[in-house]
């Protein structure tokens, strides 16, 4: 019988060490995330299982490039995938097919060029938005099937819950992703 309570202590001590280390990195550090719909084709599609790196964010600022899951502005229950555009501050103009963005470094407007797009894909929309401070300007890769600031708005900095760090599934597309150099 005492082996028996041996066991079971060792058991607990275990379980409680495991949850001590895994849940502050789960909720903290990293988190899983599930890629649906297509609004990310053709870089992430639907079933993709990434690693969102959450704590990257709370030492640097986001950066226009990067692929970030944030709880959707309109239903804060509801976690959306899509790429930053637009960095406070700045003016996001689409017209013609194409982005430009007005800041302190391109006054004059720098047109965004978009290697990630699928060849020939154009950004449908006439718009013009000036963001705030805490405001970024997000849209999904596949323009034609993607519900994204365009129509509900710019995501504040406080919905953010962090930006795509490793592709985990399907195994042949795994990807460490590195943050962009735009």
């Amino acid at each position: 019988m005492r082996g028996f309570f041996l066991f079971l202590w060792e058991t607990i001590k275990i379980v409680l060490v495991s949850v001590l280390i895994v849940v502050p990195i789960r909720y903290f550090v990293v988190q899983p995330f599930f890629v649906k719909g297509a609004s990310m084709e053709p870089g992430f599609d639907d079933g993709h299982y990434l690693i969102i790196n959450e704590i990257s964010y709370r030492f640097e600022a986001p950066k226009r490039g990067d692929v970030i899951v944030f709880r959707y502005p309109l239903g804060p229950s509801q976690y959306y995938i899509k790429r930053i555009i637009g960095l406070p501050g700045e003016t996001v103009e689409i017209a013609g097919g194409g982005i430009i963005i007005y800041n302190q470094q391109h006054p004059s407007g720098l047109a965004l060029e978009e290697n990630y797009l699928a060849v020939g894909q154009k950004t449908i929309g006439d718009l013009k938005m000036t963001l705030k401070n805490t405001e970024y300007f997000v849209l999904g890769d596949n323009r034609d099937a993607s519900s994204d600031s365009r129509r509900w708005g710019p995501v504040g900095k406080d919905f953010i819950i962090g930006r795509a760090w490793v592709r985990a599934w399907p195994p042949d597309r795994l990807t460490v992703f590195a943050a962009p150099n735009y």
